[in-house]
């Protein structure tokens, strides 16, 4: 069965994420074929709207396929990575863009390319078990499928929070943070999809937002976050005597110190953007030197494929890296067209 299932549905174009023992991981071939339904659905009359879920509980999408990243880079083949990343960037401004509503429905897992499929679409609904988060920064690659533009734009200084310490986000504080739209308990989904494919209108119920205990922090937050580079940062998280301080300190220094320092570049520059394709094009640039300049090839060592947890970063995260960071976001030969 395809790993992708896509349909017609009365006046809905449907897109299914099928993949659950993976955790509806997307490969090049989900991303590239839920583009051409996109081309398609868009030119089509009878398609008045696209929903867009995934098959099992666990998981919405829980990240790109980095299998073949991995081993390809590995090889020194990095155009492979290059050609996936812009690929899938270019569905990212197309879900954000397209002309007809898009409804998608989160459970479980979305993380990283699955941010990318669910949270740019106009009418984003999340469930109870969804746990929505941008895991990058500990792969040794900056947020990424547009969601630096998401976390610039998230209250106060919270975008910084979640891109550097990679928290999870409930359904309560993800519609907080900017991440989803509404809130609507899972055992309702399958009516609300068959109401909208009928109906062709997103016409989502309102239910009680849950609470965002994240978001108790925010003063922490907005106070501890003022520092516009990492050693700065880290420097101002040592001085606090708060045990949030602390916390927040130690779930740092485990991700790359490269991507960090690129994050707080990043998400000044996008905090007035009003467009996806700023992100986008800025993103790439990191995240196509990511693999020959960067920390990606060791930190998916780390974490996936030796599983140790004990990455050997290029950088100390206490030294100035900002002329390192923005070396990784300056102009390419080739940027990023869409």
């Amino acid at each position: 069965m395809s790993d992708l299932l896509l349909r017609i549905e009365g006046h809905a174009g449907r897109a299914t994420l099928n993949r659950p023992a993976a955790l509806n991981a997307l490969t090049y071939d989900m991303a590239n074929a839920l583009e051409a339904a996109l081309d398609q659905w868009r030119d089509d009359p009878l398609v008045q709207l696209v929903v867009i879920d995934a098959v099992g509980p666990r998981a919405f999408c829980a990240g790109g396929d980095i299998a073949d990243l991995y081993a390809t880079g590995k090889a020194g083949d990095v155009a492979f990575g290059q050609r996936f990343w812009a690929d899938e960037y270019r569905l990212n401004a197309k879900l954000s863009e397209y002309p007809k509503p898009i409804v998608t429905l989160m459970q479980g897992f979305t993380m990283g390319g699955g941010v990318g499929v669910g949270c740019h679409a106009s009418h984003r609904i999340v469930g109870e078990s969804a746990q929505i988060s941008m895991p990058e920064c500990g792969i040794g690659l900056v947020p990424d499928v547009g969601g630096s533009r998401l976390l610039a734009r998230a209250p106060g200084r919270m975008g910084a929070y979640l891109g550097l310490t990679t928290a999870r986000m409930g359904p309560g504080c993800a519609i907080r943070a900017g991440f989803a739209d509404h809130f609507v308990p899972e055992a309702d989904w399958p009516a609300l999809i068959s109401q909208i494919c009928a109906t062709g209108r997103p016409d989502i119920p309102q239910h009680p937002t849950p609470d965002a205990p994240l978001f108790s922090h925010q003063t922490e937050v907005d106070r501890l976050f003022v520092a516009s580079s990492l050693h700065s940062l880290l420097a101002d998280l040592a001085n606090d005597p708060g045990d949030f301080a602390a916390a927040t300190r130690k779930s740092i220094l485990r991700n790359s110190p490269l991507s960090m320092a690129a994050t707080l570049l990043m998400l000044p520059r996008l905090a007035s953007s009003t467009s996806i394709r700023d992100a986008l094009t800025l993103e790439y640039r990191f995240t196509a030197r990511a693999m020959a300049e960067g920390d990606f090839l060791e930190g998916i060592r780390a974490a996936i494929i030796d599983k140790d947890r004990a990455p050997k970063w290029r950088h100390d995260a206490t030294q100035d890296l900002t002329a390192a960071a923005e070396a990784m976001l300056a102009p390419l030969p080739q940027d990023l067209t869409f």
